[in-house]
């Protein structure tokens, strides 16, 4: 070694352990990715034996797991600041200054005698009055020289035997108290009402086509006026078999369907609001176009000159008449047109013209303009769980980030500035693009920066929500049904259970008595007079 050299000895021994280092560092970048794939892996086989140990309690008869849903992140509640109001805050009043009177009673008191009368001092108390009426009507009968037979028509609201006050009751019990036929029959027959659990559930499925006419303005006056709707499904039981019940509305209205799926398909039925059609438009080349399909096709539809189809079963011979159903390729024809044709439908009659839809992300939900739910998208972090603080600390960091920037997205909704909007698309890149090193995080934060344009549709629109906690409020009444009712078993069943808890959250959302609501509908004699819905979600629009 030479006075101010370098040692060769030393400058090989230090290339040799940089080489080991580097040996050891992609080892340990090795190991890394084996035990994230060994935790997935792990992971899908506990779900796994879960659900085999579920179906071998299900042969055996045993009681089913009680399901434990993941507790609410809380960034919504965290990120929610009260408004302070400045002043006094002015008390709600009395509610019995509400009050009507009916009727005045003067009650007299035992007195000594030279006592002086000194006035009276006033209670106003409120009451029920329930009692069973068995009314006959006697119908006059005539017969015309012709021969023909003139009864007597009933008055409005009967049906069955029953009177339009009890079909009220009945219906109020059941869609909005979620009592039980079987509880409503042993109510009714302790108050002295002869009537049997099969004609509890006549009155509660039967007579209520105006009113499902009325369900289904109410979603096509919704979809002609909304901008914008939140969606959500949840499972359903139906004539023994599972099924689905999806939820869309928006501050106005509230709709609920019911059927065997809950495909994209289904779902661009159920918003043509009761039409069958499928045509051939701009707008639906467009999204076959975006869903991957061939050109040739494409060119078949377009050039053939019928466009618009009445039903299902016309559209299917057109296109087999196109040779679409013999075609093996991916992605599928015949999804692919009937999905495009039915969105030219919803378009052609002038439906969710500049409407966003805002989902959780399920992918049937996706067509039009489409909002992600942030809720639902920070969840996918949320549920993460790390093996070691590393990771743990990674999370935290993220999860902070996200609240933050969720909270500033809200406070610039109150307040847009399209300066301040550039700055926020700058920073959700920041955070959904910087690595952690913890793999399972990389690669959702990566997921959720794909759907940027999801995420941040707000930022376009300010006056959608961040959210779909409507559409989860709005569809724990059907959970709740299903809790205690179970299925429905008749069509006219399930469609009177979707009218009914539908046209009960929109009388909610309008400030209107559902109570009453039902006694203009069943014609009770005296009721209050109610507008039709669809015209007043029609004027809360304006």
């Amino acid at each position: 070694m030479t006075l101010g050299g370098s040692d060769p000895v030393d400058d090989a021994a230090l290339f040799e352990l940089r080489g080991v280092v580097g040996v050891f560092a992609a080892q340990v970048g090795t190991l890394q990715a084996a035990v994230d794939r060994l935790t997935g892996e792990n992971a899908a086989l506990k779900a796994e034996n879960v659900a085999l140990k579920d179906e071998i309690a299900r042969l055996k008869g045993l009681p089913p797991r009680p399901k434990f849903k993941v507790k609410p992140s809380g960034m919504e509640q965290a990120t929610s600041k009260p408004v302070a109001k400045k002043g006094r805050k002015r008390g709600r009043g009395s509610l019995r200054d509400k009050l009507v009177v009916t009727s005045e009673v003067k009650l007299k008191a035992k007195v000594p005698p030279g006592s002086r009368f000194k006035g009276y001092e006033d209670i106003v108390v409120q009451d029920l009055r329930i009692c069973v009426e068995v009314v006959r009507y006697r119908r006059e009968r005539w017969e015309t020289a012709s021969g023909e037979r003139i009864v007597a028509d009933l008055p409005p609201g009967i049906l069955g035997g029953f009177g339009p006050e009890l079909r009220r009751f009945i219906a109020a019990g059941h869609f909005q108290g979620q009592v039980t036929s079987e509880r409503l029959t042993a109510l009714l027959n302790g108050m002295g009402l002869e009537i049997s659990k099969r004609q509890v559930v006549r009155l509660l499925s039967k007579g209520l086509d105006a009113l499902m006419a009325e369900d289904e303005a109410v979603l096509r006056t919704g979809l002609e006026t909304a901008r914008w709707i939140s969606v959500d499904d949840t499972s359903a039981r139906h004539a023994g078999e599972d099924g689905y019940v999806t939820q869309l509305g928006d501050k106005r209205f509230t709709v609920f369907r019911t059927g065997k799926s809950k495909s994209r398909r289904a779902f661009l039925s159920l918003l043509q609001a009761g039409r069958t059609d499928y045509v051939v438009n701009d707008d639906a080349i467009t999204m076959m176009r975006r869903m991957n399909m061939a050109a040739a096709q494409i060119a078949f539809l377009e050039q053939h000159p019928v466009k618009c189809f009445a039903d299902e079963a016309t559209w299917r011979a057109h296109l087999e008449g196109l040779g679409f159903h013999t075609l093996k390729i991916t992605p599928d024809p015949v999804n692919v047109a009937t999905e495009g044709a039915l969105w030219g439908a919803v378009c052609e009659q002038g439906l969710l013209a500049d409407t966003v839809i805002v989902s959780d992300g399920a992918g049937q939900f996706r067509v039009g303009q489409h909002a992600l739910c942030w809720v639902h998208a920070e969840r996918l972090v949320y549920k993460l769980q790390p093996m070691c603080p590393a990771q743990r600390s990674a999370l935290d960091l993220k999860r902070t980030l996200i609240w933050w920037f969720y909270a500033d997205l809200k406070a610039w909704q109150r307040d847009p500035d399209p300066k301040r909007a550039s700055a926020l698309r700058a920073r959700f890149d920041r955070i959904f693009t910087r690595q952690t090193g913890y793999a399972i995080l990389d690669r959702q934060l990566a997921r959720l920066h794909r759907q940027k344009a999801d995420l941040l549709c707000v930022l376009d629109r300010p006056e959608i929500p961040l959210h779909t906690n409507g559409s989860e409020n709005d569809i724990r009444t059907v959970v709740t049904k299903r809790k205690i009712s179970g299925g429905t078993v008749s069509e006219a069943g399930k469609n009177a259970r979707d009218t009914m808890l539908g046209l009960l959250k929109t009388c909610s959302k309008l400030r209107v008595s559902y109570y009453r609501f039902l006694g203009d509908r069943f014609a009770v004699p005296g009721a209050s007079s109610i507008p039709s819905l669809p015209s007043l979600v029609r004027l809360a629009a304006a």
